[in-house]
């Protein structure tokens, strides 16, 4: 008795959770039962199919991917996204000769279900998948134009534009006015007003339509073609493909690879409009990409073997199955009950929907295929090419063919970006400017010759580089030009970007380097900020040895002769032995000692060379009427330092900024740790990052105990005010709030940091538990427990920001992105959160540029 009683109140309450739940899964169920029953129709109708094949790809999708697959809110069936693929089978093939295909296809995907291939069909850019669903939405919409005037579609999409002046020459009036009526209730239904209007949405849409379109046709007596379900005796099954074997081998692979693409996308948007719409207790586990292939696989050969259409994840189920509150996968598994009842009990009133409702509900789907959203997206990534190519080669071709044309497209288009370099000119009061944009390579070799040689001699250039890759003929050029220019009594100053990169040549006699007679040749003025002015990372030109004409070559370097790895923070190197503080009592050394880190050397006892302007002199002593402490004193020289050094650069720019206001790009959530620089990681500016710092880089929960508003309210300001376009979550390694998680013991007296820290006990629990992937850099597992919870810790406060209403509300209009980042603190090196999980079920840190 006492082993069993504690069990019983367990038991009793898992009972009592599992009622809500199931009772929100049949209502769930119910409305996607009744969005899926007619679109099933109008698909199998389009594609040229027998009607039943739609019922039982829905009742399969529903049953078997329902139950295998790996997203549990995910609702499968068939889909718009194959309904042209399908439809040219059928023509080609016949209708038994497909079903086969369509088994062979699941076989197909539980292959690479099993290689764990599911994260890979995600690399294809978002341009091509939006350009190709956007090809077969116009494919649709153009045949079904056709029923819906009363006629019959042609064989391809232009087919169907060159029959068109003849459908509309013999418009059926019954059938045209049926999809008018159709359409009309179908774009009204959401926008009914009142509370009668209210209560009548929750009826969906498309049921709504065709039912209303159906009495009408009934009660007017209209004489129209309607739906016609043959006995399931005479239902056609599979037969074995005949044909030859390479276009068998092209039909499989392309309902393998458009199927699974859909499925696997759909299921992402499942997740993410899922994580923002709910909050993290409320949540069934994220996607199972691996799993989900598997389901589909699966739900293929069953909905194929039994004569039913292909089967993807259907995104306005999906959709329609969240928002109505399903908590797990029985919501999806019971549709496909109803609509095995359906097909078997509702035969009499299926009948009765005449063809034209049902073409004009589909060509509605086909035309929001060409989603204006995602034409935004793809314009403001500049892929608006690729997306509209793709979408023409779809049309025109069909959608293998126009797959391939859009990642050719694509590829060219980036082997474009990555040549294509911008060169402009301009003379400013007597000097020459030079903006050279993009990559340097041989390709832009001749442009970048004639222009520089077209420069006076005896001028002076400020030549900006602004690119991240020089090859070595370009190197060369500029190498060449410059000893030119400096021989011919010239002046030079080498800014931008790729100037950093010369800095690690000071001893080949390269540009940055020294030209072997003493001279700078040249140099990098820091990173520029967006109004042309240098950034703190910036220090003043000095003039180099005379030239042979008696001219300075005045080149722009960023103290090279000091500790060039400290700058911007050169001024309060306290972890430097190579300059002398003010304020800091440094003893005359009586030998060399071991410096902290290999990269700094010593300091001399003596300067052996007078000093230049990357030498900072002494400063000028003023009188003050107190000493100051030491703390103070360090201040105050910082002070005076960025006065003097860095102000007169950023003078501009903050005086911009204070007019206009500050227009942030992205909140950046970070550690108060002092070793976490923000400006030195992300190489940001003035006005960039609006930064929110606290131990241990903690998002608390909305109305957490001791939840701290401080934090939220930020978020609030940045999301809503600000209107930032991502979040970054930043940890870093050796977090002391991590240890001290880490190292709690139970019964610790409450002080404001241990009440703080509650809100990374989520983290502790997570990195715990068995449900939830573990976080690991790329490359190698975590060092210890504490980088471990460190890591984990970004991961599950990137779910925390979601519960915040107005991150959710951001989230779910896709003008929002979180990130994820970790910064190793001893190796130097970011590593950001890459997406889903990799073979092992890990959520991956991947390193971010190359390790100096």
């Amino acid at each position: 008795m006492t082993a069993t009683s504690p069990q019983r109140p367990a038991e009793e309450s898992a009972t009592a959770r599992s009622r809500p739940g199931l009772a929100a899964d049949l209502s769930a169920s119910l409305t996607v039962f009744l969005i899926a029953l007619p679109l099933s129709l109008g698909i199998a109708l389009a594609t040229g199919a027998p009607l039943q094949a739609g019922l039982v790809a829905a009742a399969a999708g529903g049953l078997v991917a329902g139950r295998l697959g790996g997203a549990p809110l995910q609702v499968s069936g068939p889909a718009a996204g194959l309904t042209v693929v399908t439809a040219e089978l059928i023509q080609r093939h016949g209708w038994r000769t497909t079903c086969a295909i369509t088994v062979l296809a699941g076989v197909c995907q539980l292959g690479l279900a099993a290689l764990r291939t599911a994260r890979s069909a995600l690399m294809v850019s978002p341009a091509i998948v939006h350009g190709m669903l956007g090809g077969i939405g116009v494919s649709i919409a153009l045949a079904q134009l056709h029923i819906v005037l009363g006629g019959t579609p042609q064989s391809s999409a232009v087919a169907n534009v060159r029959g068109l002046p003849a459908q509309l020459a013999d418009i059926h009036p019954a059938a045209l006015g049926v999809s008018a009526l159709t359409l009309a209730v179908l774009l009204g239904w959401p926008r009914l007003p009142g509370r009668a209007g209210r209560a009548l949405r929750t009826v969906p849409a498309a049921l709504a339509a065709v039912a209303t379109a159906t009495a009408f046709a009934s009660l007017a007596g209209l004489t129209l073609p309607r739906v016609d379900l043959p006995s399931w005796r005479s239902h056609a099954l599979p037969q074995l493909p005949e044909g030859p074997v390479l276009g068998l081998l092209a039909a499989v692979l392309t309902i393998t690879l458009v199927g699974s693409v859909e499925s696997l996308l759909s299921a992402v948007a499942t997740d993410k409009l899922i994580a923002s719409e709910r909050r993290t207790g409320n949540r069934p586990r994220r996607a199972d990409l691996d799993r989900e292939l598997r389901g589909q696989g699966a739900a293929n050969i069953v909905s194929g073997a039994l004569g039913g259409l292909p089967i993807t994840g259907v995104a306005v189920r999906s959709v329609a199955n969240v928002k109505s509150g399903a908590t797990s996968r029985n919501s999806a598994m019971l549709h496909g009950l109803w609509i095995v009842l359906a097909a078997g009990l509702l035969v009499p009133v299926l009948d009765l929907i005449p063809l034209a409702a049902l073409a004009a509900l589909v060509m509605a789907v086909g035309v929001q295929m060409v989603s204006i959203t995602h034409l935004r997206s793809v314009t403001r990534h500049r892929e608006a090419v690729v997306y509209a190519t793709t979408i023409a080669a779809v049309v025109l071709g069909g959608v293998l063919e126009g797959v391939a044309i859009g990642i050719a497209v694509a590829v060219v288009l980036a082997l474009h970006r990555l040549a294509r370099t911008r060169i402009t000119v301009e003379v400013l009061e007597g000097v020459h400017h030079v903006w050279v944009r993009g990559q340097l390579t041989f390709l832009a070799v001749p442009r970048l010759s004639r222009t520089l040689n077209q420069i006076p001699h005896t001028g002076h250039v400020v030549l900006e580089l602004d690119g991240s890759f020089m090859d070595h003929a370009a190197y060369e050029t500029l190498q060449d030009w410059q000893d030119s220019h400096l021989a011919h009594g010239g002046s030079l100053e080498v800014t931008g970007r790729s100037a950093e990169r010369d800095d690690s040549a000071a001893e080949t006699g390269r540009p940055g380097g020294d030209d072997g007679h003493g001279r700078r040749q040249g140099g990098h003025a820091g990173h520029s900020s967006p109004g042309g002015h240098s950034s703190p990372g910036g220090h003043s030109s000095h003039d180099g040895h005379t030239g042979p004409s008696g001219h300075g070559a005045r080149v722009r370097a960023a103290q090279r002769d000091g500790h060039h790895c400290c700058r911007p923070w050169t001024p309060w190197k306290n972890h430097c032995d190579h300059q002398a503080e003010s304020g800091r009592t440094v003893p005359a050394p009586t030998a060399p000692e071991p410096a902290a880190d290999s990269a700094a050397p010593a300091t001399p006892a003596a300067p052996t060379t007078p000093p230049t302007s990357t030498t900072p002199a002494p400063p000028v002593p003023h009188s003050t009427p107190a000493p100051r402490s030491r703390g103070a004193s360090r201040l105050a020289s910082g002070i005076t330092a960025f006065q003097r050094d860095t102000a007169p650069h950023v003078r501009d720019e903050l005086a911009r900024l204070a007019r206009e206001g500050q227009r942030p790009s992205q909140l950046f959530l970070t550690c108060a740790d002092s070793r976490l620089v923000t400006s030195m990681i992300t190489a940001s500016g003035p006005g960039d990052l609006f930064t929110v710092r606290n131990v241990g880089n903690l998002v608390p929960l909305p109305g957490a105990e001791s939840a701290d508003d401080s934090v939220a309210a930020a978020i609030e300001y940045a999301v809503d005010v600000l209107r930032v376009d991502s979040i970054t979550v930043c940890g870093h390694s050796g977090c002391g709030a991590m240890q001290a998680l880490l190292n709690a013991a139970p019964g610790e007296p409450a002080t404001p940091l241990t009440r703080w820290l509650r809100h990374g006990v989520p983290s502790l629990q997570r990195m715990a538990s068995r449900h939830h992937a573990w976080a690991r850099i790329a490359g190698r597992l975590p060092a210890d427990a504490v980088e471990q919870l460190c890591l984990t810790n970004v991961v599950q406060q990137l779910e925390h920001l979601r519960a915040h209403e107005s991150v959710a509300r951001r989230l779910a209009d896709g003008t929002l992105e979180l990130h994820g980042m970790y910064f190793h603190v001893g190796e130097a090196q970011a590593y950001l959160l890459s997406e889903g999980e990799d073979f092992f079920d890990c959520r991956v840190f991947d390193s971010v540029g190359q390790r100096a």
